[in-house]
């Protein structure tokens, strides 16, 4: 049996006519950029998010770029994250002029470890950037109160974590602002490029709102120098239809990791993911870690399994930051867990005997004898 690593196409198939619909709203309205569709979005999203705001950007990227910027983060200034998330991140941080600064991840939930966070902090340190790996928050508390202890402000990078949890706060709503992407893939996806930051605070939402569209607070009235990062009408709506799924979709997802995680627990040689109790998993990536992964994944390609590696270099190894001056070893468990992830078939759609086939597949790539057969 084949099973694709993502499947959109019957993804939207349920909700195809309402996503017709939608756009052809927008066409009807010719409100193409930014405009009454976005801002009923930001509305609904925030209600989602249990925020007070939502600003709709063109991308996850932009989303914290324009939150650091409208928090004054600039050159000189320096902002923690981990290794191991995409890239993206870290070039947020770039992109204002700051320096990015890493702690590794713990070795069980693969999202920041707050241990690390005392050797990387500095007078110069403005903010703390932990990313929502794979679905999961991070352990917040500790992170928040040692950001608190300093004047450091927390920007959560919840790109991955759409209705994410941790003791029953929403992802996005713990740090200063949170951050999300609408990439196609995520698990609430747009039809192209689209972000979002959610937020308590009334007077950073006003800046984000102007800096994402040239600094203006009305037409042609400029307060400040800003840039064109306005989402799309379109995307706007697609999303508030997608939006009404989210909730079961995501319970889909968490069926699917229980699935896969009864079904594989105990296989020698795998190690499987962990959700901690204290934390709602929304389960966007299902990654196990094996010793050989090359093997593993041509095993896997031959029995028509797709599967992903996220991500097979961290940042710190990436050519582009070999201006920081990190080599292997300096945070061992993000490089240790990039030698080893695989990302199996996770998608709401998936049926039963398509995880059977996927977990049939991973046990015979681990354990060829008949045995295991």
């Amino acid at each position: 049996m084949n099973v694709p690593f993502l499947d959109l196409k019957t993804h939207h198939a349920a909700c195809r006519r309402e996503l017709v619909d939608a756009i052809n709203a927008v066409i009807d309205a010719a409100a193409f950029a930014g405009g009454p569709f976005v801002t009923r979005f930001e509305e609904d999203f925030a209600c989602f998010c249990e925020a007070r705001h939502a600003v709709g950007v063109s991308s996850g990227s932009d989303a914290l770029w324009l939150t650091m910027t409208a928090l004054g983060i600039g050159p000189g200034d320096e902002v923690i994250t981990v290794p191991m998330t995409f890239i993206a991140t870290v070039e947020a941080i770039s992109r204002t002029g700051a320096r990015p600064v890493f702690v590794d991840i713990e070795q069980a939930t693969y999202t920041m470890d707050p241990a690390g966070l005392e050797r990387a902090v500095t007078s110069h340190t403005k903010a703390i950037i932990p990313v929502h790996l794979f679905g999961q928050m991070p352990d917040m508390a500790p992170i928040l109160d040692f950001a608190r202890a300093r004047g450091i402000v927390v920007i959560e990078d919840a790109a991955q974590a759409h209705g994410a949890r941790y003791d029953g706060y929403r992802a996005g709503t713990l740090g200063t602002a949170g951050c999300f992407s609408f990439y196609p893939g995520k698990n609430l996806g747009a039809f192209g490029e689209a972000g979002a930051v959610v937020t308590q605070d009334v007077r950073l939402a006003d800046r984000i709102r102007a800096l994402r569209d040239h600094g203006q607070v009305r037409k042609y009235h400029h307060v400040e120098i800003g840039w064109n990062c306005r989402m799309d009408g379109i995307q706007a709506a697609v999303l508030q239809v997608k939006l009404r799924y989210l909730e079961d979709r995501n319970e889909w997802r968490r069926k699917h990791a229980a699935h896969y995680a009864r079904a594989l627990a105990g296989i020698a040689g795998l190690v499987l993911p962990i959700c901690r109790p204290s934390r709602t998993h929304v389960s966007h990536i299902f990654a196990i870690r094996v010793a050989d992964r090359k093997s593993f994944m041509r095993h896997m390609e031959s029995r028509g399994i797709g599967c992903g590696i996220h991500y097979p270099v961290p940042v710190h190894l990436q050519d582009a930051y070999a201006c920081l001056g990190h080599r292997c070893g300096a945070f061992p468990v993000a490089e240790r867990c990039a030698a080893e992830f695989v990302s199996l078939p996770m998608y709401p759609e998936l049926a039963s005997g398509q995880i059977d086939a996927v977990v049939q597949a991973v046990v015979g790539a681990l354990h060829p004898s008949p045995a295991y057969a």
